[in-house]
């Protein structure tokens, strides 16, 4: 077992394709690495060290900004089939045949996209607070939740707030736990630039308006996948993890209470849980 954790951890950079990717690896030699992939305008620091830290005590842990993100260079697709294929291309540098996928959000959407294009890579899939291709309406937040995400605040980082914890006490109080861990590290990430999120935008957009109501696409998601949502999730609306469980062949669903966006950072604890429930069948 490697001696840094989520605080500690250095951030380390390889280079293909002519992109510079920063990454952080921690945890426990395992034989099936868990691969995070981070949310819309989200760096390395808005990983939660609840879960990262949980989950290294006996597997290995790997966060990386993907391409144009943040501290990695390159440039921030607009597809998020290309956000995958630089997905692919940072795990395929690392050396790595064979990872498990912990995606949350957009990084759901890019998680199963690597799925598809690359079945024998991904072999367990979790995914959190997101949907399918052409889910029920990603891409389409109303104008005022989508103000959310460029309001404006002393310490920008309570923008999370209302965005991933619903408003009663019990969910804000947990809002405010995840806000202090990911503020707790030193060095902190360099902040998502505009170009990043303009891009990660259009992403999601052009990937929800591909409309197809069969959802024809996710019968090729052979991995046994865990789908996590909150009971109310006001950005990719829940109703998408009752599609992806319905339809991709070997799923599973939990659903957390009183909880938004961010369920599994409310949860921590229980999310950790039933995750390696998951990750350690046989």
């Amino acid at each position: 077992m490697t001696i840094h954790t989520h605080q500690t951890a250095p951030t380390q950079f390889v280079s293909i394709n002519g992109i510079r990717f920063a990454y952080r690896r921690f945890g426990a030699k395992s034989s099936v690495p868990l691969v995070f992939f981070q949310h819309f305008m989200g760096n390395l620091d808005d990983h939660d060290s609840a879960l990262t830290d949980a989950f290294a005590a006996d597997r290995e842990v790997i966060l990386f900004n993907n391409a144009g993100v943040a501290s990695s260079t390159g440039t921030t697709p607009n597809t998020i089939e290309q956000a995958a294929r630089d997905a692919e291309a940072f795990i395929d540098a690392l050396g790595l045949s064979t990872v498990d996928l912990l995606a949350h959000s957009m990084g759901g959407l890019i998680a199963q996209q690597v799925a598809l294009d690359r079945p024998e890579l991904a072999r367990r899939l979790v995914l959190i607070g997101t949907a399918p291709r052409g889910g029920e309406g990603l891409g389409e937040l109303p104008p005022d939740i989508e103000a959310l995400f460029f309001k404006k605040y002393e310490h920008q980082e309570e923008m999370w707030l209302p965005i991933l914890f619903t408003p009663s006490e019990a969910s804000q109080a947990a809002g405010h736990a995840y806000l202090a861990r990911i503020t707790a590290r030193k060095d902190q990430d360099v902040e998502v630039s505009m170009e990043t999120v303009q891009a990660q935008a259009a992403a999601i957009a052009a990937y929800g308006a591909e409309k197809d109501k069969t959802y024809a696409h996710l019968k090729e998601l052979r991995q046994p996948t865990l789908v996590v949502n909150g009971n109310n999730d006001i950005i990719i609306p829940t109703i998408n993890s009752y599609l992806l469980q319905q339809h991709i062949p070997n799923a599973q669903l939990i659903l957390y209470p009183d909880a938004n966006h961010g369920a599994h950072h409310q949860y921590p604890e229980l999310f950790v849980q039933h995750a390696k429930l998951f990750l350690d069948a046989e």
